[in-house]
């Protein structure tokens, strides 16, 4: 745990950097000490550039009483903030160019050290993309691995729900903690807290600004061993997140599409420029590196017996329904013959034994 005192450092250094009057390597290099920081000589500060609002923050000390306001403000809503030189850091996300200085969680800061991969795409996809999104991040999830997305809608938000179903996942949000983006995500947000970790590099109630999405995306991948592309158009924030992922020596990957779609642009772009093609979840954990990849598969394939032990008219409800798509249980009745409150009898039996997923509405698919 930091000192009260480096604690504050690290803040005060962290909103010079979000507010943009320095980059984190200048930050890093210029204010190397608490003392650089906070009691500043005039002829030292003269000797870089430096605007003249930051200049004054620095001068008349209310740079430090932002950032000691800010610190009160965490310990009384009881958030983790993790700086650069935490032990607690994220291993990988100190790996990067730029990395946050401060990290700003809510609810279990350990996740975001964990094995994880990142699921990102359209916030308008179709409902290919979204039940895609959802089945590979649950069944990602139920092999131990974290799955990290942005919580913005569409595939963000389908992402987390799947994992939600079965594991842990992580939200980062391009806005303060106190701030979170979109306001329908709210209760998704706190059931992330609860089973996982929402994070920001962003102060306390820094609204949800255009420029903060592209700086989160590169905390996205930067969390990660892998970045899954699910629908995207080529000017989107998902090919931004990809393209931070393979300069960060992260393993891209993309899912395929419709060829007259302009969602599938994005993916195809990728995968033509080598990036994993993804049809399965079994693609994604061959692409990870060892031991991860072979302790991943090896829950998979435990998981997936438990549909061997099928018989019956369940193992026929099951064989009917599809694997990456959603059917309305009056189709299923037509499709099998069956009567509806037989079929929701069935349907119930396998929700409970986890292999079958409902949907609002009366829609159904296969768990994975």
């Amino acid at each position: 745990m930091r000192s009260r005192q480096r604690q504050l450092f690290w803040l005060a250094l962290n909103f010079l950097v979000s507010e943009g009057h320095l980059s984190t390597s200048k930050a890093l290099r210029y204010f190397d000490s608490e003392e650089k920081l906070f009691q500043p000589e005039l002829a030292w500060l003269d000797s870089f550039r430096l605007g003249f609002q930051a200049r004054e923050k620095l001068i008349s000390g209310q740079l430090r009483e932002q950032a000691e306001a800010e610190l009160e403000k965490l310990e009384e809503k009881e958030y983790t903030l993790l700086t650069f030189d935490d032990d607690r850091y994220p291993p990988l996300l100190r790996e990067i160019m730029e990395p946050p200085l401060a990290l700003y969680c809510a609810g279990r800061p350990e996740v975001l050290s964990w094995v994880a991969v990142a699921i990102v795409g359209s916030r308008k996809p179709t409902s290919y993309g979204r039940v895609l999104a959802e089945q590979l991040a649950e069944e990602l999830a139920a092999t131990g691995l974290t799955v990290v997305s942005g919580l913005a809608r569409g595939v963000d938000t389908a992402a987390h729900r799947g994992a939600l179903r079965t594991g842990l996942t992580v939200a980062v949000l391009g806005s303060g903690l106190e701030r979170v983006y979109p306001k329908e995500n709210k209760m998704l947000a706190e059931k992330i807290i609860e089973k996982g970790a929402l994070v920001s590099e962003f102060p306390l109630t820094s609204e949800p600004l255009g420029h903060h999405f592209p700086l989160r995306n590169r905390i996205i991948s930067g969390l990660t061993l892998g970045c899954l592309v699910v629908e995207a158009g080529l000017r989107s924030g998902a090919l931004i997140t990809a393209r931070l992922a393979a300069d960060q020596g992260r393993e891209v990957m993309a899912v395929p599409g419709r060829v007259d779609s302009d969602l599938s642009r994005g993916p195809h772009l990728l995968i033509k420029q080598g990036a994993k093609l993804v049809e399965s979840v079994e693609d994604i954990l061959l692409e990870l590196p060892s031991p991860w990849k072979e302790v991943a598969l090896e829950r998979l394939d435990t998981n997936r017996k438990t549909v061997v032990g099928l018989e019956g008219r369940e193992k026929l409800v099951y064989d009917a329904l599809p694997e990456s798509s959603l059917i309305h249980i009056d189709e299923l009745a037509d499709k099998m013959q069956i009567a509806v409150a037989e079929l929701l009898v069935v349907l119930l039996s396998l929700e409970m034994k986890e292999l079958v997923v409902q949907e609002a509405g009366k829609f159904f698919r296969r768990r994975g």
